[in-house]
């Protein structure tokens, strides 16, 4: 090491990650590491596409995990000698983004409406330039390693030309076509939303029992309703056929209370007998069981609600204009005046609410553009269930499967401004409907100039195009070199709630335009849950934000807690992991730093010389076996555990321990060693702690490239040594025995103990002796206790007597704590009322009193 690189790594005391991340960062840029060639194939070579972030978006915690796991991977493959390309790219995001820009332009006073669509939608550019790069710099913060270089956006002119391929190759196979069809209707954002965009609520609402005369009788029907204000467009009142109750009305009338439209009354198999009256009103317009039966039975379709959420003039003159809910008072107040409301109870149920605006959805009959999934998804569902796609939880390619067996028709247009305008021209002039790729110079029916054409409002919904995204994003339609290099990508790195929105969309489409999958693996991450199990979130105060982590602990720290606390399963955010990966990064910079300064101009190479340098290098390439294996399984929270115990406790606790006074000694072995092990475990632990790990690397000696881009470690099976583990395992498990017994009995630890072997045994390691600070004494006199196959004796400076005592007062509290907390488990109630986590915690403790008191003899 220079005299330069010695006097900062002297003067830095402590890790400072605020001070090296930035710089760090700068210098993978700048060495271009994150954009690979785009060379060799597929098999060769590494790529990842990440889930598109918002344009809209800044990190989350979710975000976090997600990243840190593509990343490591990203990172492993580049050390491991593989082209590695993380595509990188965010997502116009339509809706979102229309909504923040209409947002910002509220708050100035101006309507989009006023603007125009043209000036919106530069407005809406505008203000994805100022702000849309957000996500990506804090990804960067984060320590990601895309290729930034390379970055694509949605709606970039490339990506344009790839959606409108896509959508004109479905029309003319058929599978995109138009239609009146019922949709749910968001009156929030004032456009059609899929069913992957509502979520269901619990809502009590009013039960108004209606009753509906039978035309030319005195009986009446009586029919059971939330919304009464849709009964304004009730075409029918159906029946089940099997009902003997209301077998002589079939094929009758009765007439709607308050409108006076005739209704026929129908037989149909869907209707419950079991619920309420067993009559139900038949809503073709505002109900999609309605409309299916409506369609069945060749019924009237009467919309009564607009799109902005009012009674349109279908509803009367004294209704129209009024919203639902002021609509539905009135509807009631006039039904209770002609005495038709027969009962009205609470009733609690299923609402259906726009995960996009929030608002309740409105079911209603649209014309919209459409694309049939039947014959997309059967080679999708066979790509999973033939393995050649799989799902990390297992349990999710059923879900996957499951939906893709149930598929339904897809909405593919929305009422927005932002985002792929539908690529459909009409000709009003002679009623020609044009489907192009781009726009046409005149009608090819009747010669109609392009100024004459008018193109369809609608745009395509967000999932259509980002679809495409692991091919798009390198150049398709287009044969380019980094297509042939990097499609198919080899893992998805993603959340369970976009896997049919994206991920099912993804796998079709890969398989429909490039007759190949778009990934190997897909790996579904954890749920980072608020501490206390919520959703986090910045409305309910259980959001945390990851920047600010970072900005306290560390981007190592944080990589390393999320991984840690990731799972299989949801699970509850926790500081302390990335409070221990804190830990980790400062223990690795102060260990490294003695190794460092004190190895003097030693090559790293590995020892035999000592039992103890077999054992660190047997246990390192064990540790290097075991995290390869979990990282090959995604198990990602074993593979950082498994790092932070060697690193932590057998490289920092044990072996430096050891080694100690060999290194400063001058011995050359231990220091090549050091340094051989140390330069082993910084490329292991570099993928999940990259920063401190290239901050290190950057003072071993003779580095001529940089850690990013170094070899990944494989296990040296050569210098696994079973025989030394066991020796030098069986002498910590004794100091530990020792020390423990020291902590418990309040000896200091300076202090020097006299023992003995029990009964004839063999005499303590030579490193117990040092360790533990023992002296083997072979002389008589009664032994103050029995620690494993010691005997702890009599010596100066010990007061056996106090000991003693300090011991069984010791013994008496833990009796009395194994006593207290047997008896509370074995509390019927408290075991069965109390939350899981403080029954969990009280079983811990008893056997963790149980375990000193036997450790004290009992």
């Amino acid at each position: 090491m220079d005299a330069e690189r010695r006097a900062r790594l002297e003067e830095a005391t402590r890790y400072e990650p605020g001070e090296v991340e930035q710089r760090v960062f700068g210098s993978w840029e700048e060495g271009g590491y994150f954009t690979p060639e785009a060379e060799g194939t597929p098999a060769e070579n590494y790529s990842i596409a990440i889930p598109l972030p918002n344009v809209t978006g800044s990190l989350h915690m979710g975000h976090g995990l997600n990243n840190t796991i593509q990343d490591l991977l990203i990172r492993r493959a580049r050390m491991q000698g593989r082209r590695a390309k993380w595509i990188i790219g965010t997502d116009h995001a339509g809706i979102a983004t229309q909504a923040m820009v209409e947002k910002d332009l509220r708050s100035q006073g101006i309507d989009r409406r006023d603007l125009g669509r043209q000036a919106f939608v530069e407005r809406v550019w505008e203000w994805r330039d100022e702000y849309g790069g957000r996500i990506i710099e804090q990804l960067k913060r984060l320590g990601a390693s895309g290729d930034f270089a390379n970055e694509r956006f949605t709606l970039d002119e490339g990506y344009v030309r790839a959606v409108h391929k896509v959508f004109v190759a479905l029309y003319e196979k058929g599978l995109i076509y138009r239609d009146n069809y019922m949709v749910n209707w968001d009156p929030g954002s004032r456009s059609a939303i899929s069913d992957l965009e509502v979520e269901n609520r619990e809502v009590t609402d009013v039960l108004y029992s209606i009753d509906y005369p039978v035309e030319g009788s005195e009986r009446v029907l009586t029919v059971a309703t939330v919304r009464p204000e849709t009964m304004l467009g009730d075409t029918a009142v159906a029946v089940h056929p099997d009902d003997e109750r209301y077998k002589d009305v079939v094929g009758k009338h009765s007439v709607l209370p308050l409108v006076g439209r005739r209704l026929p009354i129908i037989a149909d198999p869907y209707v419950d007998p079991e619920f309420g009256t067993g009559a139900l009103k038949i809503t073709p317009g505002h109900d999609p069981n309605d409309f299916e039966i409506g369609r069945k039975h060749g019924l009237d379709e009467i919309s009564v609600i607009a799109e902005d959420g009012t009674m349109n003039e279908s509803a009367g003159k004294r209704f129209a204009g009024l919203s639902a809910a002021r609509a539905q008072e009135k509807v009631v107040a006039d039904l209770r005046e002609k005495g038709a409301i027969s009962a009205e109870e609470d009733y609690t149920h299923s609402v259906p609410f726009s995960h996009r605006s929030g608002e309740r959805i409105e079911p209603l009959i649209s014309l919209q553009w459409f694309c049939a999934m039947d014959d997309l998804a059967k080679p999708a569902i066979d790509v999973v269930k033939s393995g050649e796609i799989t799902f990390t939880p297992e349990r999710w390619g059923r879900v996957y499967l499951d939906w893709m067996e149930n598929i339904r028709p897809w909405c593919v247009s929305r009422q927005l401004w932002w985002g792929h305008q539908i690529p459909v021209w009409y000709c009003d002039a002679c009623n020609e409907t044009i489907v192009a790729e781009e726009e046409p110079e005149a009608c090819p029916k009747c010669g109609a100039e392009a100024d004459e054409l008018r193109q369809d409002p609608d745009v395509l919904d967000t999932w259509f195009s980002s679809a495409l995204f692991p091919f798009a994003a390198l150049g398709w339609p287009d044969d380019t070199p980094e297509l042939r290099a990097f499609y198919p990508t080899d893992v998805l790195v993603t959340a369970r709630d976009i896997i049919y929105l994206w991920v099912a969309r993804m796998i079709m489409s890969g398989i429909e335009f490039l007759d190949q999958i778009p990934f190997d693996d897909v790996y579904i991450n954890s749920i980072i849950q608020a501490p206390d199990g919520r959703r986090m979130s910045k409305s309910l105060g259980t959001g945390i934000d990851p920047l600010e982590l970072i900005d306290e602990h560390g981007a190592d720290a944080l990589r390393f807690g999320l991984l840690a606390m990731s799972s299989t399963q949801d699970v509850r955010f926790s500081e302390a992991k990335v409070q221990q990966g804190r830990d980790l990064a400062n223990k690795l910079w102060n260990a490294s730093r003695l190794i460092l300064l004190n190895a003097g101009d030693a090559e790293p190479v590995a020892s035999t010389a000592t039992v103890e340098d077999r054992w660190i290098n047997s246990r390192l390439e064990r540790t290097v076996a075991e995290v390869g294996e979990r990282l090959d399984a995604y198990d990602f929270a074993h593979a950082a555990l498994e790092i932070y115990r060697f690193i932590y406790s057998e490289l920092c606790d044990w072996y430096l321990e050891i080694v100690k006074p060999r290194l400063y000694d001058g011995d050359e072995a231990a220091a090549a060693n050091l340094l051989h092990v140390l330069e082993r475990t910084l490329a292991l632990a570099h993928p999940l702690m990259p920063f401190v790990t290239e901050e290190v690397w950057s003072y071993l000696p003779g580095r001529e490239r940089q850690l990013i881009v170094s070899p990944f470690p494989a296990t040296d099976s050569a210098l696994v040594d079973p025989g030394a583990e066991a020796e030098v395992g069986a002498a910590i498990e004794a100091t530990r025995a020792l020390r423990r017994w020291r902590e418990l009995a309040g000896v200091p630890p300076a202090a020097t103990l006299n023992a003995r072997p029990v009964g004839g045994a063999e005499p303590p390691h030579p490193l117990v002796g040092r360790l533990a600070r023992i002296a083997v004494d072979g002389t008589g006199g009664e032994a103050i206790a029995s620690v494993g196959a010691l005997e702890v004796l009599p010596s100066d400076g010990l007061d056996a007597e106090a000991v003693a005592g300090r011991m069984d007062e010791l013994r008496g509290k833990l009796r009395s704590e194994v006593a207290r907390a047997e008896g509370k488990l074995a509390n019927e109630r408290f075991v069965a009322n109390a939350p899981d986590d403080v029954v969990a915690a009280e079983r811990e403790k008893l056997e963790r009193y149980r375990s000193e008191l036997a450790e004290l003899g009992g």
